[in-house]
């Protein structure tokens, strides 16, 4: 009949009209995801900063190191010391008569003890483990100086010595500990490295140090610089 109508669910053009639909939400799904994406790989591009090959954008802090800070600033540290040490013999005769008074009048303040530079020419006594006893003329025996030449150079006398070395100065303990133990190398290599320190006993020696004063009878100095006379 030329009046008749297409069966349910077709439509005219000979297609399905339900899968007309779900075609045309498949398409506009795929255009929506496309679009998307798209907008994503913009927003990263105009994000993205291109860094050079010899750009340090993005490196962080650049590490402490130690051994570097102790051969920069041991000769400053060394010449502070020289600066304030106070003759052997005087300081003797000041910490005798009042220990505290003497701590606050030549000392810098290190927690424990103050910290105390001097400086003294003397005779080396039989020693242990690199620590030698040393007969110094006009102080009374009563005190015992002693020395020590390593191999082993121990505490923190030349980074406390001056003052001008202070904790916040680095980021952390670790740091300021290793800054101590720098000062300590460079003094082995920079002062006690053409030195026989296992032959020293009957030498007479020229000493410049530090030493934290704690046991007034009892002075265990750090060097700064030592000749051998």
């Amino acid at each position: 009949m030329s009046g008749a109508t297409a069966p349910r669910g077709v439509s005219s053009a000979g297609g399905t009209g339900r899968s007309g639909r779900a075609g045309n939400r498949k398409r506009n799904r795929t255009i929506v995801t496309v679009a998307v994406i798209a907008v994503l790989l913009v927003a990263m591009g105009l994000s993205t900063t291109v860094v050079g090959a010899d750009s340090d954008l993005g490196a962080g802090p650049e590490a402490f190191s130690a051994e570097a800070w102790g051969a920069e600033n041991f000769p400053t540290i060394q010449q502070g010391i020289a600066d304030r040490a106070v003759p052997a013999d005087e300081l003797a005769a000041a910490v005798l008569a009042d220990p505290t008074a003497a701590g606050e009048e030549y000392g810098v303040d290190a927690g424990t003890g103050p910290e105390i530079s001097t400086t003294f020419t003397g005779t080396v006594g039989a020693g242990q483990a690199g620590i030698y006893p040393v007969t110094v003329e006009g102080v009374p025996s009563d005190i015992l100086i002693r020395v020590q030449t390593g191999p082993a150079i121990n505490g923190t006398d030349l980074r406390d010595a001056t003052g001008t070395v202070e904790f916040g100065q680095f980021t952390n303990q670790i740091d300021y500990q290793d800054a101590a133990s720098a000062l300590n190398e460079q003094l082995k290599s920079t002062v006690l490295g053409d030195i026989d320190t296992t032959t020293l006993e009957g030498e007479t020696i020229e000493v410049t140090g530090a030493f934290q004063l704690i046991n007034p009878a009892g002075w265990l100095v750090t060097p700064s610089d030592l000749v051998v006379q």
